[in-house]
């Protein structure tokens, strides 16, 4: 069988993906989006930085954040926001999320409402962010993305949040502000809106690490802390949050000393739909997740996230009027 190239791949791949969202329902209905327009008619993307962040939470660590600044920026009239882990591969034009110009073209198509974008990369234990480090990741991502204390949320609300916040306005609802990431950035994500419902109410998590990356163990075997395959319980035995998110994973994710990853993005959805199942029972008028998922054949790797996103933004903000 003679070998497609790799154009008729993606175009292939694509139509796949885009088939199982339409499974799922996460698509708007109505008219199809416009095709995109061809990469020279862009027009260029509003990106700042990078910016460097000392942190006072996690001291000696510094990180880099960028920030996407919608053409249609009034600071009258503060945009949507939403906030990316791995800053340095969700703005890399060569990589396969490449966020500023889904943004660019998702404003621009009147798709979702008008967004400012925070991309941020994990800490480095440096006076400065090395600039030969490229996409590989921070020496302190492990201790701030698979955590589940609140240390993150608060590094992402009291630091990098006010420091964009001197220059651009952005909404302070957090239904109009959105938080997201792949693999560890996704459970780092996660945890920052399920310990602050009221800042994020949406959350995209792509190939999550709900794994036990963050336990550690005394010498005797003791936990010392837990790691994120606690999730699915404590969202089982917690009230519920008023969230709606986002899931993805592909079959083919890690299987590892720390976990399945796939086995723990379904338990993670059986959780949610669990937990909406008693307060319906219970006769709860409080909150309920909003919960779309898709899963892909993919391994542990952004491509389908990068393919997804755009349908995925849209369906995050699809109740949202586009100005």
């Amino acid at each position: 069988m003679a070998r497609l190239d790799r154009g008729e791949e993606r175009r292939m791949r694509a139509a796949l993906i885009a088939a199982a969202i339409a499974a799922t329902g996460s698509t708007v209905a109505g008219a199809a989006p416009p095709p995109p327009q061809p990469i020279a008619a862009r027009p260029p993307t509003r990106l700042q930085g990078p910016f460097e962040l000392h942190s006072r939470i996690y001291p000696g660590t510094v990180r880099r954040y960028w920030v996407y600044v919608p053409a249609d920026y009034d600071p009258a009239r503060p945009p949507n926001l939403l906030v990316f882990q791995d800053g340095q591969r969700a703005v890399n034009p060569d990589g396969t999320l490449r966020l500023p110009a889904k943004l660019d073209d998702l404003i621009r198509e009147r798709a979702i409402p008008s967004t400012l974008g925070i991309f941020v990369t994990p800490g480095h234990r440096a006076a400065h962010y090395p600039t030969d480090l490229g996409m590989n990741n921070p020496d302190h991502r492990v201790e701030e993305y698979d955590s589940l204390s609140d240390d993150y949320a608060r590094a992402t609300l009291d630091e990098v949040l006010p420091a964009v916040a001197k220059r651009w306005h952005f909404t302070s609802d957090p239904r109009r502000r959105a938080i997201g990431g792949t693999s560890s950035g996704a459970i780092a994500a996660w945890t920052v809106a399920w310990r602050h419902p009221d800042a994020f109410g949406n959350v995209l998590s792509f190939i999550g690490s709900y794994t036990s990356i963050g336990l550690k163990l005394a010498p005797n075997g003791r936990p010392l802390a837990y790691g994120g395959d606690t999730y699915p319980g404590l969202i089982r035995k917690s009230p519920v949050r008023p969230l709606r998110v986002f899931l993805q994973d592909g079959r083919n994710d890690l299987d590892n000393e720390h976990g399945n990853w796939f086995l723990a993005n379904q338990q993670m959805l059986k959780a949610f739909d669990w937990a909406n199942a008693q307060a319906a029972a219970e006769g709860s008028a409080g909150a309920r997740y909003d919960i779309n998922h898709v899963w892909t054949d993919g391994a542990h790797s952004d491509v389908d996230a990068g393919t997804l996103l755009p349908d995925a933004l849209r369906w995050i903000w699809r109740d949202q009027g586009v100005r």
